[in-house]
């Protein structure tokens, strides 16, 4: 395994005093009733903070420490108010982490340092343990004293004047090392990577580990995949606790051959005088007895072959800290730590450290099509910022393949990516074919999880490995104890159920496999996508299997294989996407299948057809009515033209543009179709036929945006009833019934039965189908106003509002879902909440209706009209009645003069004229389309 260079402890001064062995850390007593100084210190100088506390306390000082980590998102100027708290001064610690770079720029620190040493003169002081570069400009205002110029007297007593002290260095011995003296024996240790991030709670937590293991037991195995910053890892430990061990000896063991000669070469460094051929053995036997040195650290570098190397771990006093990709290290009594790829947060930082010129957003972009993998993003970040190419373009360039990925190999990770697991990759394909193959199988799928099911549906070539149980189920063991894949056991324990490969390590593999290999494992992945579509995508039980489909379709090549192999799987998929909200995924699998279904079948085929349905049921969720209309008209007018009676893709289709009509505001056009649809089902299907009752649903539907309420009532409980009877009443159209059921009570005054109604299958909604379903949301949404209308207007308000940020996590603020939620929940904040509020949130939604609908809507005139009413309820009389007057002609326009929404936006215009009470007026509530 290449190494990073090697680190001689450079820090050490010149002249510095050899350190004597010392005994375990010493206990220190009780702190002194002093004056109080706290001791401000990042993770990376954690040494340091323990070092300065202990001279303090030795001067009589009060000096407890404080661990500076402040959120990203907290204001630096508070964090460093907040450490004026505690009262006393405050000794800041300046090291290159204390900064936080890649989080915080120069001038964010310049700022805030100015401004708290003026808001608090005299309070702050620091001192420096980092190269005065690395320093913002803003730091010289607090006079840092330079720690690291000389030895620990020279040292003290610069911390020492630097808080108005005498000089005198504490007399007595023992106490923390001062962190620039080495340990009694170094050797083989990385040099620290100055760009080193994050992973604070896991250097703590395998300091903490080791720490607590009983003698002999303190063995911790660092574990995880190429690339994830193993290496980097426990250099940093080794460099962050050094001053806790008198040893720390750093072994190469990717050969048992090349560990056991370093192990050996440390008997000298021991005083131990054996010859060549007994070294190994008195080292092992002195780091057991602790003699001449208790404290010791020994890391064993890359041990991916326990095997070879388990004989060498000594027990005893000291620790053992191990970095492996291969699990089998839990059977040598170590403690095994996954080390995963970084947070995501850390990830940034990492990548805004090593290309400045990338913005936070193009950071996380680059993390994200990573998977925040540390060796990955080193090098991709630093050849990014070694050019011009924008984040965008690079992010294109990797879409090629690993092959026209661009990076550059930097000190701190010597190994190319491809580079680092091209010879384990080699290894799997030689010893264990199986796993092998199963990996490039694997690689054909989508990046991310993949479903052991789905892999045990393979057939062909394949069946040998995939339909046996056994063989499948080590082929992935053995790819999870060398980290290629991470494994997921079943919920018994007994099996692994789903496995994840990283997105590049699966475009490695995928590279590798032969392009005319390719289409084979392409086609065995195909066959069994189609075999593990369930059929049914309408019904709830079957959408984790659709989950666990639809990711997989493009990269097996789904699209560009025969529709007669891969339709089903496709449409299905699409009409998930659908019903469970995930608008933009189907989107894009829809707009892909267009573009290949239109080369190779012809425009009436049914195929072509059902995505016709499927691609609009989707552009319609998103609010996209006019492009609807754009395609289902024209397909209606062929098939009209090409068949005398109506037929089922007739009424489909006719269905649709009516649904695209209501959403264009054309309700009349929308009723008149919507009525053809149902009849012609009727005469087609039968009265109590699935389609019939959705055609009867979307009849209601179009009655109710045309105000004709009692009708539309009468027509959902038929339907609801119906589809009770057929379907059950817990399946998600009976539901849908009984939500616009409750609809049509509350719009007709029936408030008490509506609500009895509504808590009912809002809480039927969240238990069939979960809290983030649109429907549920939908449910949630009218169970808010049946409260309201009852006289619960703060619950309502709550409930709404809780409902509001719901919606717009899942669906996105400009959703129509959302801003049918959104204008709900602000007229409920004028009722019962801040009026300043409710008008932001009032102009909000205006806004969005017109960018989404266009300025002559209902919806958009509608919420201009409860914009109104907002600046009515902040006192803005004469805004009000100029926004309502606007408001009024329009919606005359839109929808005429007798339809409720006109006839109440009337009213409100004359109650505002009349400076009528605020209760007496009448919002407006957009309806489901």
């Amino acid at each position: 395994m290449a190494q990073p260079a090697e680190s001689t402890f450079p820090q050490r001064p010149t002249g510095a005093t050899a350190r004597v062995p010392r005994p375990a850390r010493p206990v220190r007593p009780g702190p002194p009733a002093g004056p109080r100084v706290t001791v401000s210190v990042a993770a990376d100088s954690r040494a340091w903070g323990d070092w300065i506390a202990d001279r303090l306390e030795r001067h009589g000082l009060r000096a407890p420490l404080h661990h500076w980590d402040p959120p990203a998102a907290m204001e630096l100027r508070s964090a460093l108010a907040g450490l004026t708290l505690s009262g006393g001064r405050i000794l800041l610690v300046f090291s290159a982490g204390y900064f936080q770079p890649g989080v915080r720029t120069g001038r964010e620190w310049d700022t805030a340092l100015a401004d708290v040493n003026a808001a608090h003169p005299g309070r702050f002081a620091a001192v420096s343990v980092t190269d005065p570069g690395n320093l913002p400009a803003g730091a010289a205002a607090l006079g840092p004293a330079q720690l690291t110029e000389a030895g620990a007297h020279h040292a003290e007593r610069l911390l020492l004047r630097r808080l108005g002290l005498p000089d005198t260095p504490a007399p007595g011995t023992g106490g923390p090392r001062f962190p620039l003296d080495a340990p009694a024996v170094w050797g083989g240790v990385p040099r620290r990577n100055p760009r080193f991030t994050g992973r604070a709670a896991l250097l703590a937590h395998i300091h903490r580990r080791l720490e607590r293991s009983v003698r002999g037991a303190a063995v911790c195995t660092l574990l995880g995949m190429a690339g994830v910053g193993k290496t980097q890892l426990a250099a940093e430990y080794v460099h962050r606790f050094a001053t806790e061990y008198d040893v720390v000896w750093w072994v190469n063991a990717g050969t048992g051959d090349r560990a056991r000669r370093k192990m050996a070469a440390l008997a000298p460094e021991l005083g131990l005088r054996t010859g060549p051929g007994e070294r190994l053995g008195a080292v092992v036997d002195a780091l057991r007895r602790g003699e001449p040195y208790r404290r010791w650290l020994l890391v064993l570098d890359g041990a991916d072959d326990p095997a070879a190397v388990a004989d060498l771990l000594p027990s005893g006093s000291g620790h053992v800290l191990i970095t492996s990709r291969n699990r089998s290290w839990d059977t040598h009594n170590t403690l095994l730590l996954p080390v995963p790829v970084l947070g995501r947060p850390e990830s940034v930082a990492f990548v805004r450290r090593r290309a400045p010129r990338l913005t936070a957003a193009d950071a996380d972009r680059l993390a994200a099509a990573l998977e925040d993998l540390p060796l990955l993003l080193d090098q991709t970040a630093g050849w990014l910022n070694d050019s011009d190419m924008s984040v965008d373009r690079y992010l294109r360039l990797l879409e090629g393949g690993i092959a026209d990925a661009r990076t550059v190999v930097a000190d701190d990770f010597p190994m190319t990516f491809a580079a680092a697991w091209t010879a384990l990759l080699d290894r799997i394909a030689e010893t264990a074919p199986d796993a092998a193959e199963v990996l490039r199988l694997c690689a054909v799928l989508a990046p991310g999880t993949v479903p052991v099911g789905l892999l045990a549906r393979i057939r062909g070539d394949f069946t040998p490995v995939t339909g046996d149980h056994r063989r499948l189920q080590e082929a992935l063991r053995l790819l999870a104890r060398y980290s290629v894949v991470e494994a997921t056991e079943s919920a018994d324990g007994t099996e692994v159920a789903c496995v994840h490969l990283h997105r590049m390590v699966r475009l490695l593999v995928r590279e590798g496999i032969p392009a005319p290999e390719r289409e084979r494992y392409a086609r065995a992945v195909r066959g069994a996508l189609a075999a593990a579509d369930p059929g049914r995508p309408d019904e709830p039980a079957h959408w984790p299997a659709y989950a666990g489909l639809l990711p997989h379709l493009l990269p097996a090549g789904a699209l560009d294989a025969d529709p007669a192999e891969t339709a089903a799987p496709v449409l299905n998929c699409l009409r998930y996407a659908y019903l469970t909200g995930a608008q933009d995924t189907g989107l894009a699998l829809a707009r892909r299948a267009d573009l290949t279904w239109e080369r190779l079948l012809p425009e009436d085929h049914p195929y072509r057809l059902d995505l016709l349905h499927a691609h609009t049921n989707l552009l319609r969720a998103t609010g996209q009515y006019a492009a609807c209309e754009a395609l289902d008209r024209p397909a209606l007018e062929r098939l009209l033209s090409g068949r005398s009676a109506p037929d089922a893709e007739i009424l489909r289709a006719a269905a649709g543009l009516a649904a695209d009509l209501r959403g264009l505001a054309r309700y009349q056009e929308a009723l008149e179709l919507s009525r053809y649809v149902l009849d012609g089902s009727r005469e087609t299907f039968g009265d109590r036929e699935a389609r019939t009752l959705a055609a009867q649903n979307n009849l209601a539907v179009s009655l109710r945006l045309l105000g004709s309420h009692d009708q539309a009532v009468e027509l959902d409980r038929e339907t609801l009833r119906a589809r009770g009877e057929i379907l059950g009443t817990g399946h998600p159209w009976t539901l849908c019934s009984e939500l616009h059921h409750a609809t049509g009570l509350r719009l007709t005054g029936r408030t008490d039965l509506a609500l009895e109604i509504q808590e009912r299958n809002a809480r039927a909604h969240h238990r069939l189908l979960g809290a983030d379903h649109p429907q549920t949301l939908r449910a949630a949404h009218n169970l808010a106003l049946c409260r309201r209308g009852a006289g619960q207007g703060e619950r309502a308000r709550q409930g709404m509002q809780a409902l509001l940020e719901r919606s717009v996590r899942l669906l996105g603020r400009r959703d129509p879902l959302t801003l049918m939620i959104a204008s709900g929940a602000g007229c409920l904040e004028r009722e019962s909440g801040d009026p300043e509020h409710a008008l932001a949130m009032a102009e909000r939604t205006y806004r969005a209706y017109r960018d989404l609908l266009g300025p002559a809507h209902p919806y958009t005139v509608g919420s201009d009209a409860n914009h109104a009413l907002a600046l009515l309820a902040t006192g803005d009389r004469a805004a009000a009645l100029g926004t309502l007057s606007r408001a009024l002609p329009a919606m005359e326009i839109a929808v005429g003069p007798g339809h409720p929404w006109t006839l109440a936006l009337a009213h409100d215009t004359r109650s505002t004229e009349a400076d009528l009470p605020p209760y007496q007026l009448r919002e407006f509530e957009p309806l489901t389309i």
